[in-house]
């Protein structure tokens, strides 16, 4: 939940080197003899033909990122879904486990020199079985009422909160009522780093002290910090976007595609926690 450092890491490299990512290396300088058997036509082909694309040269696409996040997603409903069904004696495990794998994973993914497709997967299968078993534990505590419809359920109605915020942060952005200048995004990353700290902490009250929701509880002051938290999340979001877009216009190599992919996931599953958080202060009043 701190400031991406997936996408920091990309803009740095995106400011060195050929295409933002590296230069190319030189190629040894050939003779004129070594050409001899590619004839006249084939020359004047290839001086013709398609500059080639994106795909082409290896380097990252919109649609790379797309399939990418959604093979990802796909993963991690898998593994809530097991989450969900783990039986109440291993509930703790799965939560406790899940933190402390998404925690470290996320560290190593961000700060490892190499990209580790491996271990965003893995990432992934935690992160899933986390989200399940929360997601349940909130399903338990405020179950449907009497003749209320599936999509009056806590769960159904954080995801469908998640969707919109995501639907309408990318309008906002794509149409220019958002735009993420270097000042906006030194904002947003310093107030989710220390976010992230506060949440650490606020983790430990509520586990230690017995304490549901955390500092606050179900009062203004637990309102006030839901509302923050999923503001900063949809400012996150418009980040993720612009760097993603930055990524794509430098010519990252295709590789980055996993590592925008896997930060943009982080950030909608914190999305859908915040606002599945919120829920459940309004409902325990």
């Amino acid at each position: 939940m701190a400031s991406n450092p997936v996408f920091d890491r990309i803009d740095k490299e995106s400011r060195r080197g050929y295409a933002g990512f590296g230069r190319a290396p030189q190629q040894p300088t050939t003779s004129w003899g070594a050409n001899d058997a590619m004839s006249q036509r084939q020359l004047e082909d290839l001086y013709n033909g398609p500059s080639a694309g994106p795909v082409q040269t290896g380097r990252v696409t919109i649609d790379d990122v797309i399939m990418k996040t959604a093979s990802l997603f796909a993963i991690l409903l898998v593994f809530a879904f097991v989450g969900w069904n783990l039986p109440v004696q291993m509930q703790m495990v799965g939560l406790l486990g899940g933190i402390a794998v998404t925690l470290v994973l996320g560290l190593v993914i961000a700060f490892k020199k190499t990209i580790s497709v491996p271990l965003i997967l893995l990432y992934a299968v935690a992160e899933g079985v986390f989200v399940g078993v929360i997601s349940n534990v909130y399903h338990d505590a405020f179950p449907l009422q009497q003749g209320q419809g599936a999509l009056q359920g806590i769960v159904p109605q954080a995801v469908m909160g998640t969707l919109a915020v995501f639907a309408g942060m990318l309008v906002a952005y794509k149409t220019g009522v958002v735009k993420v200048t270097e000042k906006f995004r030194r904002v947003v990353t310093f107030a989710v780093m220390g976010y992230a700290i506060f949440a650490l902490f606020n983790f430990l009250y509520a586990w230690i002290g017995n304490h549901p929701f955390g500092l606050g509880g179900t009062g203004m002051l637990g309102f006030g910090i839901s509302i923050f938290a999923i503001g900063l999340a949809s400012l996150m979001l418009a980040v993720d976007f612009d760097s993603i877009d930055r990524a794509v216009a430098a010519g990252a190599p295709q590789k980055y595609s996993w590592l925008l992919a896997h930060g943009l996931v982080v950030t909608l599953v914190w999305l859908y926690l915040e606002i599945l958080r919120l829920l459940g202060r309004m409902r325990s009043n």
